[in-house]
């Protein structure tokens, strides 16, 4: 492993910023929602916070006593939250550059840590099998999930705040609620170790990164496998959506840093029922998924139909499309009723709080 960041321009014939400034393996980094600063942790136990410029400007952070796993930014970009072989998670300001506070009820090496999309939460995975989240403003470990058989090497939020997802040794993702601090989905769609995983903006559909070297596509509405990715030539170790979500990334032990197109996102069931019959996929090709390294997921081409095929199966297989159809459209309609309660769900649980509070305050008025 060398101890340089590389950073890429997506524009063609655009040269890569190399930055040199790390003292041991570079194991994390991430771009400020702004895209004005890049962090990264590294072996060397520190982070360092970078103007991703020719000049590869660079201030460092030092609290953490072990290898820096994990780093993420706030939404707002102000925060940094990392998670470290120390057993620890670590809340920076990067306006003032500072230290702030650390979580450590761990009791093994923290692989990762990343906010909820508020900012309010914090959740973290760790070696010691178990997935907590933190409220960030009372410094308080709230709840601890501990449903998985290994270590946790991957945690993160889902786009609306409501749900978190976990990868871990035990070749499996987990989703739960962290409202009601419930398993929602329990996936085993790999089979080995789990390593990274990536939320689509949309919040329909999740990538996974695993040591069978395949990354797995999830669509979350319907808890489901939708596509298998073979590109990398050994265990796929990291992988994240681009921040609209067109683009994901992916690296692996091969040495390879793989850029995917995505388009699974971009049709609707009718257009899919409609090009299965010519074996194609939505757009005109035989890639759903289609990398920018010519690595791509291949669907089966169906086998030409016989010429003499005659008219009562082609009405039966009409028939079926158009059920298949009709079946489809009433599943988006109770999605979208699933989706339109559970805004209910929360704008209820809020109201309830806000009374709770307000009759607390009642009584203790009273009592003085």
């Amino acid at each position: 492993m060398d101890s340089c960041l590389m950073i890429w321009s997506m524009k063609p014939q655009m040269r890569a910023y190399r930055f040199v400034g790390h003292k041991d393996a570079v194991m994390c980094v991430q771009f400020s929602p702004s895209g004005h600063l890049v962090a990264s942790g590294s072996r060397d136990k520190t982070v360092r916070l970078w103007i991703p410029s020719a000049k590869g400007e660079s201030t460092v952070f030092k609290a953490h006593t072990a290898t820096v796993r994990s780093v993420h930014f706030s939404s707002d970009g102000q925060s940094l939250v990392t998670a470290s072989d120390d057993k620890t998670v670590k809340v920076w300001t990067v306006h003032r550059q500072k230290f702030l506070f650390s979580l450590s009820q761990h009791i093994n090496w923290v692989r990762c840590a990343r906010f909820s999309p508020d900012g309010r939460l914090i959740v973290s995975a760790s070696d010691d099998k178990t997935v907590k989240l933190w409220d960030k403003t009372s410094r308080e470990c709230i709840h601890s999930f501990c449903e998985h058989g290994g270590f946790v090497n991957h945690a993160d939020f889902h786009p609306s705040g409501t749900c978190i997802a976990a990868a871990g040794t035990d070749n499996t993702v987990k989703v739960w609620d962290v409202r009601m601090n419930r398993l929602l989905q329990h996936y085993q769609v790999h089979s080995a170790v789990v390593n990274s995983l990536s939320f689509h903006p949309s919040g329909n559909y999740l990538v996974t990164a695993s040591n069978d070297s395949t990354l797995k596509i999830l669509d979350l509405l319907e808890g489901r496998l939708l596509y298998t990715l073979h590109g990398h030539q050994g265990p796929a170790t990291c992988v994240a959506f681009s921040r609209a979500g067109d683009f994901f990334a992916s690296g692996g032990s091969d040495e390879q840093v793989m850029v995917w197109k995505t388009n699974f996102d971009a049709a609707d069931y009718g257009d899919v029922l409609k090009t299965q019959k010519s074996g194609t996929s939505v757009d005109g090709t035989h890639h759903t998924l289609q990398s920018e390294m010519d690595c791509g997921v291949h669907l089966k081409k169906t086998k030409p139909q016989d010429s003499g095929r005659n008219q009562e199966q082609q009405e039966e297989e009409t028939s079926v499309a158009n059920t298949l159809e009709h079946i489809m459209g009433q599943l988006d309609v109770l999605t979208q009723t699933v989706s339109i309660l559970e805004q209910r769900l929360t704008l209820t649980e809020d109201k309830l709080k806000e009374c709770l509070e307000n009759q607390q305050k009642i009584i203790q008025n009273k009592m003085s």
